[in-house]
Order: C-alpha cells, then structure tokens, then sequence
C-alpha cells in the first residue's frame, strides 16, 4: 500500500482507523460489561470475549493499512488455546495494539495501573473483562498498616479468577514505565535501549498466577521507521516495520518462591531478570543491524534499478 500511495495518507487512514476501532468496539465492550456486572452468565462473558477479539483483529488491520510490516518470531509450543504470563520491554503506547494483534496469543490482558481506570474506553474496557488494577501502597502507608503489603496480591487473585474459564495472556511491561533517554540516563541503566528491569512485579505476577498459567513468554519489540517518537511515526506513514520476538519459558523451569518473603529468592529472581534483560539488550542490537543491513541492500539495489 505505501508503495503506491503516500507515506503520510497511509499512516493517516491507520492511525483513524485504529481510533474507530477503539470507540466502536470499547463502546460495546463497555455495555457488555455492565450488563454482566448486572447479570453473571457465561454467555456475556463469552460475547465480552468475542468482542474483545474483534478489537484485536481491528488492531491487525490498522496496523497494515498504516503501511506497517510485522515481523513476528513466536514459539510453536505456543498455544490459541493455553495460558501465559507475556513480559515485554516498553517503547511506545503502540505497544499494546502491537501485542494484541498478534493472532497466536490468546486474550491479551494487562497489568494496569489504577488510575487508568477511569480512561474512557480504555479503563472501561479493562474493567469490563476483569483486568488487573494495580494500587501499590506507599512505604509509609505500609509501615502504618502492615495489611496493605498484599493488598495487591489479594485484588488482583481476584481479578484474575476469572482468567481460567477463556485462554489468556496476561501482559505485564516489567520495566514499570516506557522507555525515553532521560529516563535511561537518569536510572544509570547499563542497556542502551532499555530501563532496568522491575522484578518484583515480575515475581508478582508469577506468583499469583503460578496455579493458571503454563509458562512465561519473554517478547522483544523493535521498531524500524523515522523518529523516536513511535506514535508520531506511525501516524506520519513513517513507521516502516515493527519486529516481535518471542520466546517460551515452561513454569517447571522458572524460580519458584515468594519475593515478598523469601531474600534468597528475591536475590535469585532479580538476577534471572537481569540475565533476561542483558540477553534482550543484545536481541535489539542484532535485531537493528540486520534491519539496517537489509535496508541499506534495498537502498543499493534500488539506485540500481
């Protein structure tokens, strides 16, 4: 499409339709789930879940029409109909159609912060299919009143019971924030294009989830385009490919403990973290080489032509 039409139309019709994709079905997403708040029956929730496919799918389109190429490397074991925990480095707020355009990954579902909540559209529809809020406590609040140390691990068992009846991702972006050089330089991180991992939200997850899910999933986004603004680029037809990288990691071979608790296991799973953000740091370099490698080839071949 980009080939014969301009950059900045196709990023144009993309970006609008990403948008209508978003109001139409958040829209519908939002009555479903009042109505199941109303009425508990497995048929809203089934028709809530179909719904919320189709946003999924709408992403997908929207990002091809905005000229976008995605290339994705997902493990076989992988599959529409398990269960998983995604961790995955933050760029940019495409991040999120990016994940849940990914057809493989079944419902993907995100660890939100609580005041996202009240997002027209987006924290409805979070709440409408029982996404997980995270409120964390401050550490004066929890010296006060030691109860409000598991007051999230006890929201989100909550949340998250319902996650056994469909086949579900849920997605939790472990450095906290998305990524910006200010942010990098001001946190000393050792990676060039990544914050330093956040662990304990990491082991969070896993111990909540441990009896649902059957393995983690570690995703690498890289994206290829004009600008470090991602957003802008896509919305500018500038944004020329977006890579996925996925691996698989069965729960028999994770660290099993409890963070809040347990020291020697807290030191244990910050540094499996860490190795898994020095390995990511290098996937991003080899993945940027070879796309630059590759378009200076096309560049050559095309002076050619």
């Amino acid at each position: 499409m980009k080939s014969m039409l301009p950059k900045w139309f196709c990023g144009a019709v993309g970006a609008l339709y990403l948008l209508l994709n978003t109001v139409v079905w958040g829209l519908i997403v939002l009555i479903l789930g009042v109505l199941k708040w109303c009425i508990r029956t497995k048929l809203l929730s089934s028709l809530l879940h179909w719904a919320y496919h189709k946003w999924c799918v709408g992403n997908r389109v929207g990002l091809k029409l905005g000229g976008v190429s995605l290339r994705v490397t997902m493990p076989t074991e992988v599959s529409v109909n398990g269960w998983y925990l995604l961790i995955s480095n933050h760029i940019s707020w495409l991040d999120i159609v990016v994940l849940s355009a990914q057809e493989v990954l079944p419902a993907p579902k995100f660890f939100l912060k609580d005041e996202l909540k009240y997002v027209p559209l987006i924290g409805t529809g979070a709440w409408a299919l029982d996404m997980p809020f995270m409120k964390r406590a401050s550490k004066t609040a929890i010296a006060k009143n030691p109860k409000l140390k598991r007051m999230d691990v006890e929201r989100t068992k909550q949340s998250c019971q319902n996650f056994r009846h469909h086949p579900t991702t849920v997605i939790n972006f472990a450095e906290g924030t998305r990524f910006t050089h200010s942010k990098q330089q001001h946190q000393s991180s050792p990676y060039r294009n990544l914050l330093k991992p956040k662990a304990g939200g990491t082991a969070f997850a896993l111990n909540v989830l441990s009896s649902q899910i059957d393995g983690l999933l570690n995703a690498t986004l890289v994206y290829h385009g004009t600008g470090s603004r991602i957003c802008r680029a896509f919305m500018l037809g500038r944004l020329d490919a977006i890579t996925v990288e996925v691996e698989y990691t069965p729960m028999a071979q994770l660290p099993e403990g409890d963070y809040q608790t347990d020291k020697q296991y807290r030191i244990q799973f910050q540094a499996f973290m860490n190795a898994l953000w020095s390995e990511k740091a290098l996937r991003i370099a080899a993945i940027e080489d070879k796309y630059h490698t590759v378009s200076s080839d096309y560049e050559e071949e095309a002076e050619q032509l």
